[in-house]
């Protein structure tokens, strides 16, 4: 199981369900990504991958200017070729994030 590759991902948010393509690869033993919608493609930051019983957690940073400007983070759990987990931007309430591997 790993982050490693494209990701297409569903982030359920107060304004409606985003569709955005996220791509994962490793440079000198470091992950960095980046996260594409319609309008925009930005790059992660702080990316933290760890290894757990039930799969691998990976929590990352973000900053989107589209559809409005915020800082976004992120924790998911990679199960195979699926992941899930919520992020938040702020104090505003977590959004549900489901993903399933590009093949």
């Amino acid at each position: 199981m790993s982050i490693l590759g494209d990701w297409d991902v569903d982030i359920k948010t107060p304004i409606g369900t985003l569709h955005v393509v996220y791509s994962f690869t490793q440079h000198d033993h470091v992950i960095i990504g980046t996260a594409a919608a319609k309008d925009e493609t930005v790059s992660l930051t702080d990316i933290l991958v760890t290894d757990e019983a039930d799969g691998q957690r990976v929590t990352w940073r973000q900053t989107v200017t589209k559809p409005m400007r915020l800082k976004l983070d992120f924790d998911v759990l990679v199960d195979g070729e699926h992941l899930s987990g919520h992020s938040r931007a702020g104090r505003l309430p977590r959004s549900a994030v489901s993903g399933q591997r590009r093949t």
